[in-house]
């Protein structure tokens, strides 16, 4: 019988504010939206981030013909000695537990792997190979220990410079991780505005039924009676616009992620929609925090019991 009441007031209220409801779910459904596409864009962050610092390399640049400023390049080009004792040095005790792997690109090399990467610029016709330094280029068994390879070959004779490619990497990173935190305010902004229509959803809600409020309160109906369906009806709206903003989500990672970015660039590790669907419980549960924060400022101030 109880559960029966607490039912029939909560399908009343719904009934009765539905506009403000329907704004509830909408508001939700956006902020929590928001919320998603910063998470996911966080965890494609740290995709690629693995993906590709697994995959770059550091570069020792060796001394050319382009009148080189360091001091390492004061003799000139690098001669045939001084790159075997680089070499030597690659495969010494003290550096070769960094290295991963190794391999030399001669000038030839570093022209035919501009060509390819140009290759629909007008610059190649630019460019001679005589105009590319050659270079070792080097992987690293922790892509975080750049420094000891830079601070080992940075003044050695016949290297020009040495520069871990990831620095290329950072600057766009530092666009997606600006681009999540823009999402992130957003969502912030949002969730506000969605606390503060749960908020006045749950206050119309009380006004509208302060006689039934008052008698219940005559016949000795317990707090929690009378205060569980106006709760319920914020949970309600606030998880309704959860789960719409979770198949946004899914939506989002199936058809955009993976069904056109990734078949597009297939270079690139993208997210899975499975793991993008782990966002999904934390939409909900946030959701009904929402509800449970805007339900606790509500009622303990137009709703005493």
């Amino acid at each position: 019988m109880r559960l029966a009441f607490i039912l029939g007031e909560i399908g009343s209220g719904l009934r009765r504010n539905l506009s403000m409801v329907t704004s509830v779910i909408l508001v939700t459904f956006v902020s929590l939206f928001f919320v998603g596409a910063a998470g996911m864009m966080q965890m494609q962050i740290s995709q690629m981030k693995g993906y590709w610092y697994d995959k770059v390399q550091v570069a020792v640049f060796l001394c050319g013909d382009n009148n080189s400023p360091a001091a390492s390049c004061a003799s000139g080009p690098v001669t045939a000695e001084q790159q075997a004792t680089i070499t030597t040095m690659l495969e010494s005790p003290a550096v070769k537990p960094y290295i991963e792997s190794w391999t030399y690109e001669s000038q030839e090399d570093a022209m035919t792997h501009f060509r390819e990467q140009f290759k629909n610029s007008p610059i190649v016709d630019a460019v001679s190979s005589d105009q590319l330094p050659s270079s070792f280029r080097v992987s690293l068994v922790d892509p975080e220990k750049y420094r000891i390879i830079a601070e080992t070959f940075s003044a050695v004779p016949g290297v020009d410079s040495v520069i871990d490619q990831r620095q290329l990497l950072e600057p766009m990173f530092e666009i997606m991780n600006n681009a999540s935190a823009v999402a992130l305010v957003l969502a912030g902004l949002m969730i506000i505005c969605a606390i503060l229509l749960i908020a006045t959803t749950i206050r119309l809600s009380a006004f509208s039924r302060r006689r039934e409020t008052g008698i219940m309160r005559l016949v000795g109906a317990s707090k929690t009676v009378i205060q569980l369906p106006f709760v319920l009806e914020g949970v309600i709206a606030a998880v309704i616009g959860a789960a719409l903003a979770s198949v946004a989500v899914w939506a989002v990672a199936q058809f955009f992620i993976v069904g056109y970015l990734a078949e597009r660039f297939r270079d690139v590790a993208f997210i899975s929609v499975s793991q993008a669907l782990v966002l999904v419980p934390i939409l909900i549960v946030l959701g009904i925090v929402l509800a449970g924060i805007s339900s606790a400022m509500t009622l303990r101030k137009y709703l005493k019991v």
